[in-house]
C-alpha cells in the first residue's frame, strides 16, 4: 500500500530534507510551500499523514490544523507539527490544535522516522506491514496472503483491502460510503452498492473455513467485522 505524506514547509532546504527522509521510510512524499498549495492537494485526495510546519507564509500551522479538524472530511488526517518553539505552552498549544505529535527543530532523521511510524501505527493501523491475526485469520500485508484456520484464501485485491481494513478496525460499524472512502479513497467515485458485491465475494472466500460470519451486516447502517 502506497503511503502518501504531505509535507507543508515553507523553507525549501528543510522541505527537501523532510521529503528525503520520508522517502527513505518507503513512503511517497508530496510537497507544499504554503497552506493554499496544501489544500489543492487535499481537495483532490486525502494524504495518509501531514507533516505541518508551525510558521507558514499564509497562515499558521496551528490555524490550519484547527481548520482540518473542524471539517468532517479532513478531521481524521494524522498530523505531526514541526516547529522551533520548545516551550511547554507551545507544545500544549500544538497538541490542543489537533496535532497527533509535535517535533521541535532541529530533529534527527531517526526521530522523525520513529514518530511518523508511531503515529501511523496508532491512527492508520492498516498501513502497518505487520502480520495481523484475529479470530482464526492471519493476514500478511507484505505477501498479500491470508490464511483462515490454516486454509489459504484466494482473495482479489479489493477483497484483500476490505478484509485488511476490517481486521484493523474490528467491532465498529462502517457505512458503505465510509468503506468506499477507506478502501478506494475519497477521491474515487464508485457506486455505493459496489461494496455489497465485494463483501459477498469476501464472505464466499471465508465460507470453507466457517469464518464468513465474521463479516456482519448491520441493517440500516452498514457492515462490521466482529467475533461476537
Amino acid at each position: 500500500m502506497t503511503v502518501n505524506i504531505l509535507i507543508v514547509e515553507d523553507e525549501p532546504a528543510i522541505q527537501e530534507l523532510l521529503a528525503f527522509n520520508v522517502q527513505q521510510c518507503g513512503f511517497q512524499a508530496v510537497q507544499a510551500l504554503d497552506v493554499a498549495s496544501a489544500m489543492k492537494y487535499i481537495n483532490n485526495a486525502l494524504p495518509d499523514l501531514l507533516l505541518l510546519d508551525w510558521m507558514l507564509p499564509d497562515t499558521t500551522g496551528i490555524e490550519f490544523a484547527r481548520r482540518l479538524r473542524a471539517d468532517q472530511r479532513t478531521r481524521n488526517i494524522p498530523i505531526i507539527m514541526l516547529t522551533a518553539r520548545t516551550e511547554e505552552r507551545d507544545k500544549v498549544m500544538g497538541l490542543e490544535s489537533g496535532a497527533d505529535d509535535y517535533i521541535t527543530k532541529p530533529f534527527s532523521p531517526r526521530e522523525l522516522k520513529a514518530r511518523i511510524r508511531a503515529v501511523l501505527r496508532r491512527r492508520v493501523p492498516e498501513i502497518s506491514e505487520e502480520t495481523i491475526r484475529s479470530a482464526g485469520l492471519e493476514l500478511s500485508p507484505t505477501t498479500h496472503r491470508v490464511n483462515a484456520k490454516g486454509i489459504s484464501l484466494d482473495l482479489g485485491p479489493t477483497e484483500f483491502r476490505i478484509l485488511h481494513f476490517f481486521m484493523t478496525h474490528s467491532e465498529r460499524v462502517y457505512s458503505r460510503t465510509q468503506l468506499l472512502d477507506q478502501v478506494w479513497g475519497d477521491h474515487v467515485f464508485v457506486e455505493e452498492r459496489t461494496i455489497d458485491v465485494h463483501i459477498r465475494r469476501l464472505r464466499q472466500a471465508l465460507e470453507p473455513s466457517g469464518l464468513d460470519g465474521l463479516v456482519q451486516t448491520v441493517r440500516g447502517s452498514g457492515y462490521r467485522f466482529s467475533e461476537k
